[in-house]
């Protein structure tokens, strides 16, 4: 029986938790799928799952089995692909996630101008405020607005993200003006609900010194645009990266208020998972975004 065919079905069904999805993915019948896990298992002398009627798991050997032999296909896709195509370029399907807001402004012009250099890769986009398991859900990388603190990815940095805290001339003529941050407790605040406090906003005052104010308001939502939309129509005031707020500022829709004071200051980071290689397609495209940013 083929090694890697063995490989290929055992990771399909690790990715996908079901012999069913995995056979529909490798174009298998589930017969097959079942026997090519269990002669990897037989050949390795190692049990890499755990199987029921409801459920499938990995072992500890499964785990560590998939870290390396995903990779490793990965690898080998990349290396099929570059030959068959004659070409010393990379090739293939890069898939990538990213926040909708930031995507929507951005990813566009990005993917145009790597694709007229990389034109030999194909880039499969998902735009997802939340944050996707790269590993477990097939992505090669993501864009991700946070100060980062997973330490299993590889991750750069590309540029920083400065928040800033808005409302309408309308809303601030009917509730007044804050002239501390402490002042916000008492006005309509609109809540990021993605962040782990959304009622809790840190700053940082002229003299260096930290603080939080504890906030409310009638509006928590898990996007961006949607609550600076809010902010615009005179619902209440909001907190939210500078670049989602760019346009209502240019046209007055929106003012800046509490301007002498920092608020978040978040990275703009690209990750990817820890591999022995670094497939050529993951590696070009983060070039690309360095010089992007830059």
């Amino acid at each position: 029986m083929d090694r890697f065919s063995e490989i290929r079905a055992f990771v399909a069904v690790a990715e996908l938790g079901s012999f069913v999805a995995a056979a529909e993915r490798l174009e298998l019948s589930r017969a097959m799928v079942t026997k090519l896990v269990a002669a990897l298992e037989n050949r390795l002398g190692a049990r890499l799952m755990h199987r029921t009627t409801r459920k499938l798991s990995l072992t500890e050997a499964g785990e560590t089995y998939l870290a390396q032999a995903g990779s490793l296909l990965a690898e080998l896709d990349e290396l099929d692909a570059r030959l068959s195509h004659g070409a010393s370029e990379p090739v293939g399907r890069l898939r990538l996630s990213a926040p909708v807001s930031f995507g929507m402004r951005y990813l566009g012009a990005i993917i145009g101008g790597f694709h007229q250099r990389h034109p030999r890769i194909e880039v499969e986009l998902n735009l997802n405020d939340r944050r996707v398991d790269l590993v477990e859900e097939g992505f090669d990388l993501a864009l991700r607005v946070s100060n980062l603190t997973d330490s299993t990815l590889v991750a750069r940095r590309l540029a920083q993200i400065r928040d800033l805290v808005a409302a309408s001339p309308d809303y601030l003529a009917r509730h007044g003006t804050p002239r501390h941050p402490a002042e916000l407790a008492e006005h309509q605040c609109l809540l990021y609900a993605l962040t782990a406090q959304p009622n809790i906003w840190d700053y940082r005052g002229p003299d260096g010194s930290q603080d939080k104010v504890r906030v409310k308001g009638a509006l928590r939502a898990n996007n961006g645009d949607v609550l600076t939309d809010a902010a615009v129509h005179g619902m209440g005031i909001v907190l939210q990266p500078r670049f989602l707020l760019e346009k209502a500022l240019a046209d007055g829709s929106l003012v800046p208020v509490l301007q002498e004071y920092d608020w978040h200051c978040l990275d703009l980071s690209v990750v990817y998972p820890v591999r022995r290689h670094v497939p050529g397609k993951v590696r070009v495209f983060v070039e690309y975004l360095e010089e992007f940013f830059r």
